[in-house]
């Protein structure tokens, strides 16, 4: 068996003016982290040794979130997708491995939809998908909408708070686990891009997913925590990402909650590892049209 790479580098690079941090390591072909709020790249960090025995793996602080810039308004769709654009270009990658965790799914999967050709794998990990949601995930954006109560889930104790409901037994989360998350929240502007990064993404844009996502033909893994409270209608969205991508293996992990890279690092890694070690099939489904613009803010 290949010895684990255990060495990832922090980096910074710019990309339209705005700092882009992100952690590396191994060589091979590349697969791109994605993570979800309100982490950073540091949820990746025990996931990406067993990747990178035989990948290139990076795992980016999207805008607004760990050490990256965080801008106080503008995060929607075209937004995220320029940025993924611009940064797979300044590290030169074309076709890449992909997963994506939490708000890093809609962002990823919106991404690869509209250029398939550029996707070699997708995973993806307990995430919103579709644009039916579920009232949790409506009144999530509603309270980032709302002065007082935005203050409160952005406040160090509401962060606190989110992550210990996100694993499947918050007194076993370490205090570094809870640290790390609130660390780059610390001013008021950086909690108010918080707020705007986690509300920002408009419903057409899940709609256009829904429409687009079956026409992946690219090998799909899904790995999720089953003991999900934070997207309780987790088990529902698996089965019609079954029925959209038939081509899909999954995997439930029955002990983890929301934070799966959390709960279950070691699992998540062999699992992730074993998937983008595959080879690259050139499956290269029709270029799609761009999505529409038009939309409406959250009731």
């Amino acid at each position: 068996m290949p010895p684990v790479a255990t060495e990832t580098h922090m980096q910074t690079i710019e990309v339209d003016g705005l700092t882009l941090a992100y952690r590396s390591s191994g060589s091979g072909l590349p697969v791109l982290l994605l993570h979800g709020w309100p982490t950073s790249s540091h949820l990746w960090r025990a996931v990406m040794p067993p990747i990178a025995v035989r990948n290139r793996v990076i795992a980016l602080d999207l805008p607004g979130f760990g050490e990256s810039g965080k801008p106080l308004e503008g995060y929607d769709f075209a937004f995220f997708d320029r940025i993924l654009d611009g940064f797979l270009e300044a590290l030169a990658l074309d076709r890449i491995g992909l997963a994506v965790h939490d708000l890093g799914g809609p962002i990823g999967l919106h991404w690869a939809v509209h250029r398939p050709t550029r996707l070699s794998r997708l995973a993806v990990l307990n995430t919103l998908v579709y644009p039916e949601f579920h009232l949790s995930a409506i009144d999530f954006v509603r309270g980032l909408l709302t002065p007082a109560r935005r203050s409160v889930m952005t406040s160090p104790e509401g962060l606190a708070g989110l992550m210990r409901e996100g694993v499947a037994d918050g007194s076993t989360l370490g205090a570094d686990v809870i640290a790390a998350v609130q660390a780059p929240f610390v001013s008021d502007d950086a909690r108010l891009a918080l707020a705007a990064a986690g509300a920002g993404l408009r419903p057409s844009g899940f709609v256009d997913i829904a429409r687009l996502l079956p026409e992946l033909t690219v090998p799909v893994r899904i790995v999720f925590g089953v003991q999900d409270r934070l997207l309780p209608d987790i088990a529902d969205t698996v089965a019609r990402l079954r029925v959209d991508l038939p081509q899909v293996e999954i995997s439930e992990l029955p002990g983890a909650g929301h934070f799966v890279q959390e709960d279950a690092p070691a699992e998540v890694g062999a699992i992730l590892a074993q998937f983008f070690s595959g080879p690259d099939v050139d499956r290269r489904p029709r270029v799609l049209a761009a999505p529409s613009d038009t939309d409406r803010m959250w009731a």
